[in-house]
């Protein structure tokens, strides 16, 4: 099958792939074994990227006919009529 390919060249391919699975094992448990450390401190800290959002809490008093067109929006609204 490798005919035209000389010792040394079989040797260095061989080693080539023998250095590649020995790093794709390596990569894959170096992945998994601090996957889940990560995961508890990635769980453990604040989001800093998203700033806190304060909203003032406002009230405004309606008058009764204000109460009575709200009621009346929220009736159309629940009952499904445009």
């Amino acid at each position: 099958m490798f005919d035209h390919v000389s010792v040394l060249q079989q040797i260095g391919l061989s080693v080539l792939i023998v250095a590649t699975v020995v790093w794709v094992v390596g990569l894959v448990r170096m992945l998994r074994r601090d996957r889940f450390a990560v995961t508890v401190w990635r769980d453990a800290q604040p989001l800093y990227a998203m700033p806190r959002q304060y909203h003032p809490v406002e009230s405004v008093e309606l008058t009764a006919a204000e109460r009575d067109a709200f009621a009346g929006l929220v009736r159309q609204l629940t009952d499904g009529r445009p």
